[in-house]
């Protein structure tokens, strides 16, 4: 079912803009890690944080993290 802007709120809007810009800039660029070899605590982490996006967790807020280390 297509869904207008308007009917969107602010973060839905906010999030499918990010998905689409993050997707061009890696269409365009291209990811520059790819290849490379990654450490096994590194590969263990992204698996855990895939699981846990898969199952609808998220993680921090970008508010609260600016917030938490005192940014602002």
């Amino acid at each position: 079912m297509a869904i207008t802007v308007g009917k969107m709120t602010k973060e839905e809007l906010k999030e499918i803009i990010s998905a689409i810009v993050e997707d061009k800039l890696t269409e365009i660029v291209g990811d520059p890690n790819e290849g490379l070899p990654i450490r096994e605590s590194l590969r263990r982490r992204l698996l855990r944080q895939k699981r846990a996006v898969a199952q609808g967790k998220r993680g921090e807020s970008f508010e609260d993290v600016v917030s938490r280390l005192g940014l602002v």
